[in-house]
């Protein structure tokens, strides 16, 4: 019998890698597609587990579930840094490059 490839493991994979660079956008869009392949792969695994001699393509699903959950730990790290600093110098400061560098240099000297 001729092996098939795993359904959406180029797609889980493509999503994992996407996670990472993406958790730069206040790490809503890593987050969003880091969870959905962590999902996909989460259902690949499982037609993977009932006939593994019928498919390939798993190693691509383990490591975009991995990529996934690295982009979502890199999302929320990111949305919290932004977070802090909406709370210390607020959303205009961070507006505005000039306001931003003035009171980064007042908390560096208190």
């Amino acid at each position: 019998m001729e092996q098939q490839k795993l359904p959406n493991s180029t797609l889980i994979l493509v999503l994992g890698i996407l996670s990472i660079p993406m958790c730069c956008c206040y790490g809503v869009v890593g987050l969003i597609l880091g969870i959905t392949a962590i999902v996909l792969a989460n259902k690949a695994a499982k037609i993977y587990a009932e006939n593994p001699e019928e498919y390939t393509g798993y190693q691509n699903v383990k490591t975009g579930k991995i990529l996934g959950i690295i982009g979502i730990i890199l999302g929320v790290l990111y949305m919290i840094f932004i977070i802090v600093m909406i709370s210390l110098v607020g959303w205009e400061t961070l507006q505005d490059q000039e306001l931003l560098q003035e009171r980064l240099q007042d908390m560096i000297e208190v």
